[in-house]
């Protein structure tokens, strides 16, 4: 009976560092954010001719999806879309795609972009763990000027690459958890930042799944110079409240 016993109990914990053991060698995991953005800055379509518009404070969304594996040399995987729609007016003076503004313009633009990360886990001790990799940001929006007389659209697409890292360090014995990431590209007059850093709660952990409550901040940040014949430099930023499900 005794061995019996210690067969059941040895059993018992096999399985369960057998379950411990997938869970850190394969991750999925899922989440959504909800971002009270706050745009300002300036753009146009030449270097010394750009308006600064009054944007209205909006909310935004965004959602990722991540699958993390054990296989050597094969990075990690994360895509990650938001939506960042923003609306403003100005009393401006300049030009615009051909067309001169002057008095009060209207600004509407559609700067949403996808994020396709590729990263490598260096740490990740149940604790602390440290991710470094390159995003892919994909752009494919535009920027249209109206007053009551004329309107004028510029497209902004293409493939921007950026150097990615994320940390995240958890206080023990709290189911609290600090974590931040940002991705950056610096290339000659263009710049792009893309980063966010916040607080995480776990309340369901176990097994199957893991949930978090998440509050942070995030910051967008759109220097260009000659993008598809956009000039800018664009800040978006803002507390952002969000939820993620780890299986």
């Amino acid at each position: 009976m005794k061995k019996l016993t210690s067969f059941k109990l040895a059993l018992a914990a096999a399985m369960v560092a057998s379950s411990a053991q997938a869970d850190t060698l394969l991750g999925l995991y899922a989440g959504a954010q909800y971002w009270q953005v706050e745009p300002e800055g300036e753009f146009g379509t030449a270097q010394d001719d750009q308006a600064n518009f009054n944007f209205d404070d909006d909310a935004q969304g965004s959602f990722y999806i991540a699958f993390e594996h054990p296989v050597p040399l094969i990075p990690n995987i994360k895509l990650r879309q938001t939506q960042l729609e923003v609306a403003g007016a100005g009393n401006v003076d300049f030009n615009f795609n051909g067309t001169n503004y002057s008095g009060t313009a209207q600004v509407d633009a559609d700067l949403s972009n996808t994020d396709l990360i590729l990263y490598y886990e260096v740490l990740d001790n149940g604790l602390a763990s440290f991710d470094f990799g390159v995003t892919v940001k994909s752009l494919d929006g535009e920027i249209i000027v109206s007053d009551g007389d004329a309107s004028d659209t510029q497209e902004l697409s293409g493939y921007v690459p950026m150097g990615y890292i994320a940390a995240n360090v958890g206080l023990p014995l709290t189911g609290f958890s600090i974590y931040g990431d940002f991705s950056i590209l610096s290339i000659g007059d263009h710049s792009m930042t893309d980063y966010q850093a916040g607080l995480a709660y776990t309340f369901v952990d176990n097994l199957a799944v893991d949930m978090s409550a998440q509050l942070g901040y995030r910051s967008f940040s759109l220097e260009l110079d000659d993008l598809d014949g956009i000039y800018s430099d664009l800040e978006f930023s803002g507390i952002y409240g969000g939820l993620e499900v780890h299986f």
